[in-house]
């Protein structure tokens, strides 16, 4: 059977044509997450994310509007992309010990695995945090996984493996600072102390001793007396 030009033009696919738009402004934010991590939103310049991501200016625009909603909308996918990490671990189907353990070396290897989300969180805290506090997005983000560790902290409390009464907001901070103060000072560290804390072994001995003292902060102190 001949299939005329009209009719094989129509079973032509269109979720390609329709994906292209969202091809195109995720190359424009993968672009524009250098610039501004490299830069900071000062220095970036938008000439420079549209020949790192072969977009048009005028097509950058037209997605974002501005240069501060674009690194504001960075921002927001950064936030989102770690948010989901984490969902994907899956912790409520781990012991609570395990599933701490587990939480603790993701966030510390997060940091390993994306030198970027550094140097972005770097750059805004010299601001003040002043650009992520008008994105909604980025404080809903939040919520699930407050939530998470406070079901963890709970289920671990309930089997008498974590002591009662931690804030899940505190307990977060420190997990993330113990890996974050490591990584965004290593060079200051390493030259400090005479020792390449990039290293692979240097790494992994960090990351042994962050999740040794988390464990060890949540474990009740009658345990610890008796290990002791």
């Amino acid at each position: 059977m001949r299939v005329t030009h009209l009719a094989a033009k129509r079973r032509e696919p269109t979720t390609p044509r329709r994906r292209q738009p969202e091809r195109t402004r995720e190359l424009i934010l993968e672009a524009a997450t250098v610039e501004f991590a490299t830069k900071g939103i000062g220095g970036a310049r938008v000439d420079a994310i549209a020949a790192r991501s072969r977009a048009n200016k005028r097509m950058i625009y037209h997605y974002f509007g501005n240069k501060q909603q674009l690194y504001l909308s960075v921002l927001e996918r950064m936030y989102q992309e770690i948010r989901i990490a984490e969902a994907e671990l899956k912790l409520e189907e781990l012991e609570p010990r395990e599933a701490m353990r587990a939480l603790i070396e993701f966030s510390f290897d997060y940091y390993t695995d994306h030198p970027h989300f550094i140097r972005l969180l770097d750059n805004e805290n010299l601001h003040k945090g002043r650009n992520l506090t008008r994105s909604p997005r980025i404080r809903q983000s939040n919520s699930p996984l407050v939530k998470m560790i406070t079901e963890l902290l709970a289920r671990g409390a309930a089997t008498g493996v974590f002591q009662r009464r931690v804030d899940p907001i505190q307990l977060y901070i420190s997990i993330a600072a113990l890996g974050y103060f490591y990584f965004a000072n290593v060079y200051t560290l390493s030259g400090i102390f005479g020792v390449d804390l990039q290293a692979k072994e240097a790494r992994e001995t960090r990351r042994r001793h962050v999740v040794d003292v988390i464990l060890s902060y949540l474990t009740p102190k009658a345990q610890l007396k008796t290990v002791g």
